[in-house]
């Protein structure tokens, strides 16, 4: 059968829309791999005309990218973490046991939800100064343990855990620790996968906060550095597409290879069965 000129269009249109989505990033790709003051010929050049990767020595032999690399990917690993223990046990808390003042705190946090993050940031700065963690790794994880969207998101999923199924457990004398770990963890596994994606890429995307919290430069996150490695080559535009390749090339592979859970847990996650 020949293709209707509707579904031709539509798919043109989708072609294009990919291209010209995609066109900046690969565009940043060629550029990382140009000499110096290639990228600024007139017109640009789409390919590289003679490949080099002096570029991406220069960013880890001598601007130190290599530490920044480092510090990023412990500080997104150990906040997806934390915050995957503490969002999944309190979305499920408020989704499937009883307490008092349940409802209540659940409609207070999602009022805070309107409330932009700007504003807590000063009255946070001064209680991790009081903490001791302000210029350390601690004040760029405690913020991010948990989050109320995190809670809301898990909460919506563990909705769908039927109530019979977590009686039958009690019966059987499982303690609710136990029914958390066997039962309901692995029925929530698309929606932490798409939590750990959201976090994931929050924290390791993340400029404002660690660029408040962290004074000292061999803490700093990528992002952060990519920032203050601009100003120092404010012209070397070959450089500072290789480290933006090298700030964006780790979470693009980590969504690849989830991608597959984070949409089932975003198709699913306000399903209730």
């Amino acid at each position: 059968m020949m293709p209707r000129p509707a579904s031709i269009a539509v798919n043109a249109a989708l072609v294009g829309a990919s291209v010209v989505a995609l066109f900046p990033l690969l565009w940043m790709l060629a550029v990382s791999f140009m000499s110096p003051g290639e990228s600024s010929a007139y017109p640009p050049p789409l390919v590289p005309p003679h490949p080099t990767l002096s570029n991406y020595r220069e960013l880890f032999a001598h601007a130190g990218m290599g530490r920044y690399l480092a510090n990023s990917v412990f500080l997104a690993i150990a906040a997806t973490m934390l915050s995957l223990v503490f969002n999944t046990t309190a979305g499920y808390a408020f989704a499937k046991l009883r307490f008092t003042g349940r409802e209540r705190i659940f409609k207070l946090m999602l009022g805070a939800l309107v409330i932009p993050g700007q504003v807590a940031m000063v009255p946070l700065f001064l209680l991790l100064k009081h903490m001791g963690l302000v210029n350390t790794y601690g004040g760029v994880i405690v913020p991010a343990l948990a989050s109320i969207f995190g809670i809301f998101l898990v909460r919506q999923y563990a909705l769908s855990i039927p109530d019979d199924l977590l009686e039958a457990a009690r019966i059987d004398g499982a303690s609710e620790w136990r029914i958390f770990r066997l039962v309901v963890v692995p029925l929530l596994k698309p929606i932490i996968v798409t939590l750990a994606v959201f976090t994931l890429l929050g924290t390791w995307n993340d400029f404002m906060w660690p660029l408040i919290v962290l004074t000292d430069r061999n803490l700093y996150t990528l992002p952060v550095a990519l920032a203050s490695l601009a100003r120092e080559h404010v012209q070397d535009n070959e450089m500072m597409m290789a480290g933006s390749v090298v700030t964006t090339l780790p979470v693009l592979c980590v969504f690849l290879a989830l991608q597959r859970y984070y949409l089932q847990g975003l198709m699913m996650g306000s399903v209730k069965g």
